[in-house]
């Protein structure tokens, strides 16, 4: 979906994904790892163009990279960290599947993706309202999972078939991080 506006955090922006950044993200899940963790396919650089292209036109998805937003010299290509993204129902416009990837092994465990994922809740919950927001982790990736509860999500379901844990935030989560986004974060169109 074109969302219009970038997000700034205490120590992150969020942008939305555009053409410039596609060959990074590209080159990310050309880790098999992160294609695991995420649970993608590996796609050409011509597929992920058109993925990109597809994921701006659709209006059940909201696409932002993630950018550490402390050094100002930087590209947004050079300070891309990761992506975050909401998955909207068809069925129920106000739930959303969320997923975040901190790609670059040197920002991780480091609290930018618990940072995304607290703004784009909010962002979820003021702009599109959002009052539902769940994730489906592979069991193994447990700092994702650990990450979630901290944050507040509780376990609602698991699949041992397919070895996934779905968490989900209460409403209430959902209504303190717009609290959180009133007060740490700032909206610029684009």
């Amino acid at each position: 979906m074109k969302t219009g506006c970038m997000i700034r955090g205490r120590r992150i922006l969020l942008v939305p994904y555009e053409k410039e950044l596609v060959k990074k993200y590209h080159n990310w899940m050309e880790n098999e790892e992160l294609r695991e963790q995420t649970a993608s396919t590996r796609l050409t650089l011509d597929e992920e163009y058109a993925m990109q292209e597809e994921w701006m036109r659709d209006e059940n998805k909201a696409t932002f990279i993630i950018l550490e937003s402390g050094d100002v010299q930087k590209t947004f290509e050079d300070a891309m960290i990761g992506d975050i993204n909401l998955f909207i129902d068809e069925e129920n416009r106000c739930r959303a599947e969320l997923s975040v990837m901190i790609a670059e092994p040197t920002a991780r465990r480091k609290g930018y993706a618990s940072e995304a994922v607290r703004l784009m809740i909010a962002f979820g919950a003021r702009r599109l309202n959002l009052t539902e927001v769940f994730v489906k982790i592979g069991d193994e990736n447990k700092d994702s999972i650990a990450m979630f509860k901290r944050l507040g999500f509780e376990v609602v379901q698991h699949s041992d078939v397919f070895q996934e844990t779905e968490l989900a935030a209460p409403e209430s989560i959902v209504k303190d991080f717009g609290e959180f986004f009133d007060a740490n974060a700032t909206v610029s169109d684009v």
